[in-house]
């Protein structure tokens, strides 16, 4: 699993506000596919109303969160563990 940071807008009544998201997923679409639901879900607002303008990966040394970090680095010494014979 990957920490993104997706950042866009939600327009509702021609009220735009802007958010910063950081959620864990597998790839940048899973990402963004969470953040429809969670914002739909959170705002009452149709997909139409969110405008996605930036998804990008944090690396490990970035992330403040000290459980996602926890999370995220077990997961990739896992990966890791699985792949070596």
């Amino acid at each position: 699993m990957k920490l993104f940071k997706v950042a866009g807008e939600i327009e509702k009544k021609g009220l735009k506000t802007p958010f910063l998201r950081e959620i864990v997923a597998a790839k940048s679409e899973h990402a963004v596919e969470r953040i429809y639901a969670e914002l739909g879900s959170k705002h009452r607002v149709k997909r139409f109303h969110i405008t996605i303008k930036n998804v990008e990966e944090v690396p490990l040394e970035e992330i403040k969160n000290l459980s996602l970090r926890n999370f995220v680095g077990e997961e990739k010494v896992g990966e890791q563990e699985r792949r070596t014979p």
